[in-house]
């Protein structure tokens, strides 16, 4: 079935049209994006349950932008009352005059930015989904999600707790200009079971595995089949020993190449960065970055996940960037207003938090292209090295191309052969030209992974997903 458009945002849709008109006789461009997102959040464990209707993405909300006189401003708004246009136009324009007069009473210096463009266009998608978070049967969800904490229980005495969590949203999205009329619906979901159990040492370790993808509840089911993977992880992890430090071959699991794809030419070549000179990333378009086995792509169409929209929170499309082919840093993503200042056309990776925080270039999909090699024919080749599996998380220095990345578990090669050593943790740490300049294989499969997020900095939380094939290259771990 078809994701329905939110009743709500149709209600108060001519309002907004009306709003965008008023406005417009003050103003030289004026848009509006309403949200109305809704949720499903259901935790279970041996301590406690939960359910509830708070993820990542819900929200309800108006969010205006205006222009004039090379000044960008924005306003948002909790609550809209579409017979009430004018009075909404009236409050808008009076705080915004407030605000202008304390700024030109401390004499802030204006970065002067053109216009937006404003060509006609109208779009209206409802994405396809076969459960709804909104109407789905909690009550058989919860029992599915008991039964399968139950049962990694089971599976070994060590076991301390099995969590098990789903969420799933529809978002909802409405935005507006003189000229553009753009409505999307859509149906994300996420799940993962963590299994904890704690060794005969006293330590503890937890496992992780989950699913995500473009769709409803009825994904959930796919949950079962992670806890046996989840359950062998933590028992690796209890046996595993330290890894002595040091430059190795490596193989990356599909995750961890994405990891290593979201760390080292996604925050790195987002291009508000390049407007503030924060990233190197700017000064290495058309230049080798990366061997020829290296080609990546960015964008809500690359790949169908949690964040595969339609169009982004300006209105821009959404697209497909090959940021690097075959090694060569062809390009970045950006939002709207970076395009402007950078003098390029704008990518559809603007994004907000939410309808109260104001647009950054944001990540969607980042994802490595897959090869031709098989994973026992990597294997072989390394004489002594590490596959690499599982993510915790990851940092990188943009304005020095800095990587590091802390990763699950390492097993062991030697001569072509796992020897069944495993260790952890492993931080790999390195400078990104050299990581992927040495990537000399890549498989032909390919995964991609959304159950995260990820902040600009520390803070402005949205929805990614990353991924890629095995990856075989040189890295120090430590």
């Amino acid at each position: 079935m078809k994701a329905p458009f939110s009743p709500y945002l149709l209600r108060i849709k001519p309002g907004l049209k009306q709003l965008v008109a008023l406005l417009r006789r003050d103003y030289d461009y004026v848009s509006v994006l309403a949200t109305d997102s809704v949720g499903l959040t259901v935790s279970i464990s041996r301590r406690a349950r939960s359910v509830g209707s708070e993820t990542m993405s819900t929200e309800r909300g108006v969010v205006v932008r205006l222009y004039r006189g090379g000044q960008y401003r924005e306003y948002a708004l909790n609550a809209f009352d579409p017979d009430r246009a004018e009075e909404t136009a009236a409050r808008i324009e009076a705080e915004l005059a407030a605000q202008q007069a304390v700024l030109d009473g401390c004499g802030t210096q204006v970065y002067d930015t053109a216009a937006l463009s404003d060509e006609p266009l109208t779009l209206f998608v409802e994405r396809e989904t076969e459960q709804l978070p909104e109407t789905t049967d909690v009550k058989a969800l919860v029992d599915r999600l008991t039964a399968l904490s139950d049962h990694g229980m089971e599976l070994d005495e060590r076991m301390i707790e099995c969590i098990a969590r789903a969420q799933s949203t529809h978002v909802c999205k409405l935005f507006l200009t003189e000229h553009r009329d753009l409505s999307q619906s859509y149906v994300y979901s996420e799940g993962v079971v963590v299994p904890v159990m704690r060794g005969e040492d006293g330590s503890v370790q937890n496992g992780y595995e989950g699913v995500s993808g473009l769709c409803g509840p009825e994904l959930f089911t796919q949950l079962d089949a992670k806890l046996e993977s989840g359950v062998a992880m933590v028992r690796d992890l209890l046996t595993a020993g330290r890894i002595e430090p040091g430059e190795y071959e490596i193989i990356t699991s599909p995750e961890v190449s994405g990891l290593i794809a979201h760390e080292a030419f996604g925050h790195g070549v987002e291009m508000d960065m390049f407007v503030k000179n924060r990233a190197l990333g700017k000064d290495y378009v058309g230049k080798r970055v990366g061997s020829d086995l290296v080609t990546m792509h960015e964008g809500a169409l690359c790949a169908e996940n949690v964040t595969s929209y339609a169009f982004d929170d300006e209105g821009t499309a959404a697209g497909d960037v090959i940021e690097i082919d075959r090694g060569i840093l062809k390009t970045g993503i950006c939002d709207a207003l970076s395009a402007l200042r950078l003098g390029i056309a704008p990518t559809g990776n603007g994004k907000r938090q939410n309808f109260e925080h104001k647009v950054y270039t944001r990540m969607t999909n980042t994802i490595f292209d897959s090869g031709d090699d098989r994973l026992e024919d990597m294997i072989a080749s390394v004489k002594h090295g590490y596959l690499l599996e599982g993510m915790e998380s990851g940092m990188e220095d943009p304005k020095h191309w800095g990587i590091q990345c802390i990763i699950k578990l390492g097993r062991e090669i030697v001569d072509g052969k796992l020897t069944g050593k495993v260790v952890a943790p492993i931080i790999m740490t390195g400078y990104v030209p050299d990581l992927l300049g040495g990537i000399c294989m890549r498989s032909s499969d390919r995964e991609v992974f959304g159950t995260g997020g990820c902040g600009k900095g520390y803070k402005e939380w949205v929805k990614v997903s990353d991924g890629g094939p095995y990856l075989k290259t040189k890295a120090r771990l430590g």
